[in-house]
């Protein structure tokens, strides 16, 4: 049966203080529903709490600040939920293993499964929500065989001018299709330049039936035009380019956590060229930084067993056709293998076509059409099919 929706929805926005989350607050307060605000609060090191400017997301009171003046603006209420425990374990402790185990983690990925759409759809349920909603450049479709869009839909007001049918039609279907035997399934964002779904491949059907996504139908340019329309506090914030728990850069970070442990630069063909101060402050594919004579130099290779960096001057060498990838997620359950999908191994990088084959268990072969670079280590490979996200795993 289909599930019964109030009358009026009540939507959870994950508020981090910036332009998208707000506009997608206003998105949903403007169309009718019960929309509550919440900023998390999550860990951040010592380097903060010693009065250092931090204009990244999560991390700031002035990001709290910013979230709250926009719920009042707007008109819904507005709650802090102190995440820093959870996160500190589940993101920034799985980023220091990782990259002293050679990897190079991307943080978000594990956040969004973790935290935002795992913590926080806890918190929201527990308080009588019916979905969580965020700023993520990415779409969300529900399959039922059971009903339509307009069977049993409630009123929830008329769609804003400014922004014609665009979310009317992305987000109202979605609620109106929400049901036990509703498949969720994940596409990439209108804009293409913001898509943000590469970061949601960990996501799994129970998770996302409570999610929604108001701006995957929107480009950026439209977002900041309805921030300005409606005057929102953080029309001019600026978005973070580092990871919101790094105060500076990766690699002070690092040197604040683990130790440096020297060792020899070697190139391809065994030749020292110089020291390096740690495996752990370099990825694959890494060109500066490495202060070496006569280059550029490319990072090809990690080798832990003689603790031993090695580079190449040829970017050929940084090729791969085929590469190992563990901890494989399927959004909407298992897929038969072999399987043709377009890939992307680099959140910027194009989509390549691939073959899926089995590997060993609890990992697949990923053969590309194509010699790709650089595959690193601990980075996501996300499959697509079309426009839709099938799911991913981690680059071994």
């Amino acid at each position: 049966m289909v599930k019964k929706l109030n009358k009026k929805i009540k939507i959870v926005v994950a508020m981090s203080g910036g332009i998208d989350s707000s506009v997608a607050a206003v998105l949903l307060k403007k169309a009718g529903f019960d929309v509550v605000g919440i900023f998390m609060k999550f860990w951040q090191s010592s380097d903060f709490a010693k009065g250092k400017e931090n204009k990244n997301r999560y991390c700031s009171s002035e990001s709290e600040k910013l979230a709250r003046l926009t719920a009042n603006k707007i008109g819904i209420s507005f709650y802090v939920i102190n995440a820093e425990k959870e996160f500190k374990k589940k993101v920034v402790d799985y980023f220091l293993k990782e990259y002293k185990r050679g990897a190079t983690p991307n943080p978000c990925v594990v956040c969004n499964k973790e935290i935002k759409f795992g913590l926080l759809i806890e918190k929201a349920l527990a308080l009588g929500a019916d979905f969580v909603a965020t700023g993520h450049y990415a779409r969300i479709s529900f399959e039922s065989d059971l009903h339509s869009a307009t069977d049993f839909f409630p009123a929830v007001g008329s769609p804003l001018c400014l922004c014609g049918d665009k979310w009317t039609k992305a987000c109202k279907k979605s609620i109106a299709s929400y049901s036990k035997n509703s498949l969720p399934r994940l596409f990439v964002a209108e804009d293409k330049e913001k898509d943000q779904s590469y970061f949601l491949w960990q996501l799994n059907q129970k998770q996302l039936k409570h999610v929604l996504f108001p701006l995957g139908n929107y480009t950026k340019p439209e977002v900041r035009e309805i921030a300005k329309k409606f005057k929102l506090p953080t029309v001019k914030t600026i978005e973070s380019q580092e990871i919101c728990f790094v105060q500076n850069t990766t690699n002070d970070f690092l040197k604040k956590y683990l130790k440096l442990k020297q060792g020899d630069i070697v190139s391809v063909n065994g030749k020292i060229l110089g020291k390096h101060q740690g495996l752990w402050f370099y990825t694959i594919g890494q060109r500066k930084g490495l202060n070496i004579n006569q280059g550029p130099y490319y990072v090809v290779e990690k080798n832990f067993n003689n603790n031993t960096l090695i580079v190449s001057k040829d970017k050929k060498d940084l090729l791969k056709k085929e590469i190992i990838v563990r901890q494989v997620n399927w959004i909407s359950g298992k897929v038969r293998l072999p399987l043709s999908v377009k890939c992307k191994i680099r959140y910027k990088s194009e989509m390549a076509d691939a073959v899926i084959r089995e590997n060993k268990v609890g990992s697949v072969k990923v053969i590309f059409k194509k010699p790709q670079e650089p595959a690193t280590r601990g980075q996501s490979a996300v499959f697509y099919k079309g426009r839709e996200v099938l799911g991913g795993g981690v680059i071994e």
